[in-house]
């Protein structure tokens, strides 16, 4: 039984390929946004589509709802490229704060329990 590690820098996280459940290729993340109150993941930037960033497209996913696999340095999330470009997306040149988004629609979205719940609490 290999054993990972319980932290990873999160630069050593960007630019991995995103892949499905099936290990089809969906994105790249491209950023890990931090909750800087409460001192967590609040969520991960994908993107997809364009050449040298230009069309991409920026989708939020909760940190929950993913996977982090180090042996192939990969993100795998549970969800298809058609439901990817239905979740809630942004604009590449104007990244929204959590506060400027529909955060908890996003957690609802990907049904997975938001991080800021007391997590005593059931979901």
């Amino acid at each position: 039984m290999k054993n990972y590690r319980r932290t990873l820098a999160a630069s050593t996280l960007v630019k991995d390929p995103v892949v499905d459940a099936q290990g089809k290729k969906i994105g790249t993340l491209k950023e890990v946004m931090i909750d800087l109150e409460l001192g967590t993941i609040a969520y991960l930037v994908i993107s997809f589509g364009g050449f040298l960033s230009l069309g991409e497209k920026l989708f939020a996913i909760p940190y929950a709802a993913v996977k982090v696999d180090e042996d192939s340095k990969q993100i795998i999330v549970d969800t298809t490229k058609e439901k990817l470009e239905n979740s809630p997306g942004f604009d590449p040149n104007n990244w929204p704060d959590a506060t400027q988004f529909d955060i908890e629609g996003l957690y609802g979205f990907y049904k997975v329990k938001p991080y800021w719940h007391d997590p005593t609490e059931r979901w």
